[in-house]
């Protein structure tokens, strides 16, 4: 027993011992707890500084990491929270950058915390939004970016931070509803448009004339779009899959106003996403996907197979010290190890011998020792257990690195994939096209080497004659000659009229940015009008508080006089009592008291009564005096509108004064038609700016009627005054200058006219007389300058078309039926060469024939593919009476087409019995094929270069061309069989004889020369007429004096 209480004596107390490595936990998490605190709020500092330099990922990534740590963004944001975010713009910036990718890669309870904070955003955003450049713009439309990601995830929970979703996940996002879907289709429009306007606004606070992002404070500003790319692809291609959802589900017209909306964020993304994938920058950080060049068809359901979803890779970066910062985590990585007793206790045992749950007497001094060795091994596993955990979790955030490059890349190879099947399928198109292609070009070769064989038994026959007609032939090479210069002068007119095409594409962007800025005054002055009217408001407003005070004072005025009405009966009263006071004078002094008290209170609530009456009245007068200054305030911003709508039209009509003496206006070209049309607008204009000068006279509050009488007559002058300008280009001098000191005149008057408008004094008295008069001189030049062709009404001039193509469709009908005729009684009359002569001409001009018919059926449906695709909401023959030079080329190529075909049956005829030359016959078929060519061109003109009716009305003019060909040749070769080829002999001649005969030939020679010349000049002018009448006809001979 003594052994055993010495023992025990020498044992310390273990209780002690046990507490302490308690308190130790506790304090341990502690701790680890101020340590992680610290850590983040250094990383954070280091992230948002007031530096002008990107955001180091680093810092970045342990803030991210810091926020799986403790499952939410408590510590971020009580950091965030001392920082003075309002007061310095790069740091809100910096913030904003670092708050993103939170938002994005952090934990899923980062958004819920961040809710907490968002008036603060809305505050700061509207507190940045009042600077007008620099990072304070920036910021405010990056705060608007970050609330409204935040409110798209808190609404749409089913949506990571990322944005990162498989196709069954968008699905369920919209439950299977048609009614969510269109609404997440809007919400992700909004999502969208925050998105690019912070790209907008980066790209225009950027001066892209120098490499920008090389340099620290460009980089500062690029940095944040990584992030916004990332979010854009995703939100690009959920859009396009929910509008083919909806498009399976909706009408189209109920979509409308999603495809114009997804129309115009394509071309915003398309064109952001090309000019950042140009910046170096983002060249070493991110592979940025290139759009399709147009956008999807959603009225083609097969089209969603052809969409490729963008696919934005981040290239591996190199792991370094610096870079990588290892935080244990209890989301990201699950290092929750479960405990094992038995082994732990095992192992124990076997270190340090039996424990003192199986040895409870073990009492030896040596336990003290042995339970801190426990103790240290206890730490020393713990600690590598803890680094073990740090290996395994740098294991798995380089493993799902890994992963993420691997996705990517096997996203890009598929999207490549499909790319070459796309490749793919457009080389088979093209080898079948040109499969096609050489098959016409061999069946052309063939073609060719009839020809060519048939052109070599020409030139046999022709070897014959050709001494004979050798002096002929130079006079043929001369006349070629000509006509090959008339070829180059028609090459140089065609030139001239492409430039002035072009010339007259710029008066139409010229027409365009003066109605944009008519636009732009309007909007300010409906602005105005709107300032107006809440003006007005508040006088109306002034007027009714002071009624209200007006009533207040005669509510006291009333008091007033009931309180004299009591002081008359009060008097009367003392009357009556002065009366008793000899009988009752207890009573008398009584009465004498209350008297004094009455007189007293009545005294005081008189000048109480006067004091809110002169109160009342004071405010009154400033009421009075407010409500006018506002009257008068009112009256003078009316005024201010009207004079700043004034000066705008001024600005304009000087601006087209001004434009007439500019160089790269000379060019530009107009219609007298066109002038005619404008000057009329222009005086309807002066109209309605007389009668709402008139009103606004009579009552200055009709501002909004003046303002757009104004600038629409502002407009249409300035207009009248551009197209007389190009008008005067195109008529000859004396013209061109009377035209052009008639439009100065009417720019002059008009300014004058509106400088009279602006004075106050005059604004009654203006006179419009003058202007209109001008307008009316211009008109009158106008009206000269029309074509004296063609004067038809719009009704007659549609009607026209329509019943020249019927009289052409019927006179080639009849000329085919005639030839047929013709060719039956040839082989009831005729034998022999003469009926072989004849029945090839007559199929040959049957071929023509056909040919023709063809061609002018092709025409009629070109021209409905024109009017159809050119008249827009106006009539067929509206549109013939708007494009009526066109018209007329037609008409007139129509009829060249019907009467050649009539001339040329008729020549047919005289040949056939023999009363007509085979030359007439070839004439006819030359004439027939340049009317053809005619009417070819003018169709052609406005046709559509890829519409299948322009394909065909060429191949049915090349069948024209070819049947023409084969007249002449049938012609010729007829002509050879039917005329006399016997051979001259003059053996029986003597010397005197052939001399004789030779003297003759020459003098016989010298006549048909003579007549060869005096017909070439004849048929010279016979051209030169028929260019003038049908200049006159069609509009265009007035131009050809002005440029000759």
């Amino acid at each position: 027993m003594d052994r055993m209480k010495n023992s025990m004596q020498q044992v310390p107390n273990p209780i002690p011992k046990v507490l302490s490595r308690r308190t130790g936990g506790a304090n341990s998490l502690e701790v680890e707890k101020e340590n992680f605190e610290r850590s983040q709020a250094v990383s954070i500092n280091k992230a948002i500084n007031t530096q002008e330099v990107a955001v180091k990922e680093k810092h970045a990534r342990t803030c991210i990491l810091g926020t799986h740590h403790e499952k939410g963004a408590h510590t971020f944001w009580a950091a965030v929270n001392r920082l003075p975010l309002s007061s310095n713009a790069v740091l809100c910036w910096k913030f904003c950058h670092v708050f993103h990718k939170l938002l994005r890669d952090g934990h899923p309870n980062v958004i819920k915390d961040s809710m907490r904070n968002k008036a603060d955003l809305n505050d700061m955003s509207r507190m940045w939004g009042h600077l007008s450049e620099g990072y304070g713009k920036l910021c405010s439309i990056y705060l608007k970016l970050l609330i409204t990601k935040m409110e798209f995830h808190i609404k749409n929970p089913r949506f990571p931070g990322n944005l990162q979703m498989s196709n069954r996940q968008l699905d369920e996002a919209g439950e299977n509803d048609v009614n969510n879907f269109f609404q997440l289709t809007v919400e992700m429009f909004d999502y969208l448009e925050c998105e690019l306007n912070l790209f907008l606004g980066v790209f225009s606070s950027l001066d892209m004339s120098r490499s920008v992002s090389v340099t620290a404070a460009g980089q500062c500003r690029l940095a944040p779009l990584i992030q916004v790319i990332l979010d854009c692809s995703h939100l690009y291609d959920y859009t396009v899959k929910l509008l083919f959802k909806l498009h399976s589900c909706l009408p189209a017209d109920t979509l409308q106003g999603h495809r114009d909306r997804f129309q115009e964020q394509f071309k915003k993304l398309k064109s952001l996403f090309y000019r950042s994938s140009n910046l170096q920058y983002f060249k070493r950080l991110i592979q940025i996907p290139q759009l399709p060049e147009n956008p999807p068809n959603f009225l083609r359901a097969s089209a969603l197979s052809e969409h490729i979803s963008p696919v934005v890779v981040i290239p591996v970066e190199s792991s370094s010290p610096e870079s990588e910062h290892v935080v244990e985590t209890e989301d990201l990585v699950d290092t929750d190890i479960p405990v094992q007793p038995s082994a732990v206790e095992t192992k124990f045992d076997d270190l340090f011998g039996t424990s003192a749950a199986t040895d409870p007497f073990n009492f030896n001094s040596q336990n003290g020792m042995r339970k801190d060795d426990k103790d240290r091994l206890i730490e020393q596993l713990t600690a590598e257990l803890q680094a073990l955990k740090e290996e395994l979790e740098s294991f798995r955030l380089e493993s799902g690195r890994l992963c993420q490059v691997l996705r990517g890349r096997v996203s890009e190879l598929e999207a490549e994939l499909a790319e070459q099947s796309h490749l793919k399928q457009q080389a088979l198109g093209e080898s079948e096209f040109l499969r096609a292609e050489l098959d016409d070009l061999r069946r052309v070769k063939e073609d060719t080497e009839k020809e060519q064989r048939s052109l070599t038994e020409i030139e046999k026959k022709a070897q014959a004659n050709e001494q004979r007609y050798t002096k002929l032939k130079e006079k043929y090479t001369e006349l070629v000659q000509s006509h090959a210069d008339l070829l180059r002068k028609n090459a140089e007119v065609t030139r001239q009229m492409t430039v002035a095409r072009a010339a007259q594409d710029e008066v139409e962007s010229v027409k365009r940015e003066m109605q944009e800025k008519m636009r732009v005054a309007q909007e300010a002055a409906n602005q105005q009008v709107g300032q107006l009217q809440a003006l007005q408001a508040e006088v109306e407003s002034s007027r009714t508080e002071l009624e209200t005070l007006r009533s207040t004072m005669a509510s006291s005025q009333q008091s007033t006089e009931e309180l004299s009405t009591q002081l008359s009966a009060l008097e009367t009263e003392k009357a009556e009592l002065v009366e008793t006071v000899s009988k009752k004078e207890v009573e008398l002094a009584q009465l004498g008291e209350e008297l004094g008290r009455i007189q007293e209170s009545l005294t005081s609530e008189r000048e109480s009564g006067v004091k809110a009456a002169e109160a009342l009245q004071n405010q009154l007068n400033e009421k009075e005096s407010r409500e006018q200054a506002l009257e008068s305030q009112l009256v003078a911003l009316r005024w201010a509108t009207v004079q700043g709508a004034l000066e705008e039209a001024q600005r304009i009509i000087q601006d087209s004064l001004s434009l007439m003496d500019e160089p790269a206006h000379i060019s530009c070209t107009s219609s007298a038609d066109y002038l005619l049309s404008r000057c009329q607008a222009a005086l309807d204009s002066v109209d309605r700016l007389q009668s709402a000068r008139d009103g606004f006279v009579s009552d200055n509050t009709e501002v909004a009627g003046l303002v757009r009488a104004v600038t629409q007559f502002a407009h249409l002058v300035g207009d009248t005054i551009v197209q007389g300008s190009a008008t005067s280009h195109m008529v000859p001098v004396d013209q061109s200058d009377s035209l052009t000191e008639s439009v100065k005149t009417c720019g002059a008057e008009a300014l004058a006219f509106l400088c009279q408008l602006k004075e106050q004094e005059s604004v009654g008295t203006a006179d419009s007389a003058k202007i209109r008069a001008s307008l009316d001189g211009i008109m009158g030049i106008a009206e000269k300058l029309r074509p004296r062709g063609l004067e038809l009404q719009q009704g007659e001039l549609g009607d026209l078309v329509e019943q020249e193509m019927a009289a052409t469709s019927a006179a080639v009908e009849s000329a085919a039926a005639r030839i047929e005729e013709m060719l039956n009684k040839s082989r009831a009359v005729d034998t022999g060469v003469k009926m072989e002569v004849n029945e090839r001409i007559l199929a040959s001009c049957t071929e023509l024939m056909q040919a023709i018919k063809v061609l002018v059926l092709a025409s009629k449906d070109l021209q409905k593919d024109i009017v159809e695709s050119g008249r827009g909401a106006a009539s067929m023959k509206e549109f013939y009476a708007k494009n009526s030079r066109w018209t007329e080329g037609l008409i007139s190529a129509s009829k060249a087409v019907g009467w050649g075909a009539t001339v040329m049956v008729d020549a047919a005829d005289l040949v056939v019995q023999g009363k007509g030359k085979f030359e007439e016959l070839m004439v006819c078929s030359h004439e027939i094929a340049a009317s053809t060519a005619q009417l070819v061109a003018a169709s052609k003109v406005k046709a559509d270069k890829d519409s299948p009716n322009l394909t065909r009305l060429q191949q049915a003019s090349r069948g024209v061309t070819q049947a023409t060909a084969g007249v002449v040749a049938s012609t010729k070769s007829g002509k050879s069989q039917i005329e006399d080829t016997d051979t001259m002999d003059f053996s029986s001649m003597t010397l005197t004889q052939i001399k004789r005969q030779e003297m003759d030939s020459q003098v016989m020679v010298l006549e048909l020369e003579t007549r060869l010349q005096k017909e070439r000049e004849r048929l010279g002018e016979l051209r030169k007429k028929h260019y003038e009448l049908a200049g006159v006809a069609e509009g265009w001979g007035e131009e050809e004096e002005g440029t000759g």
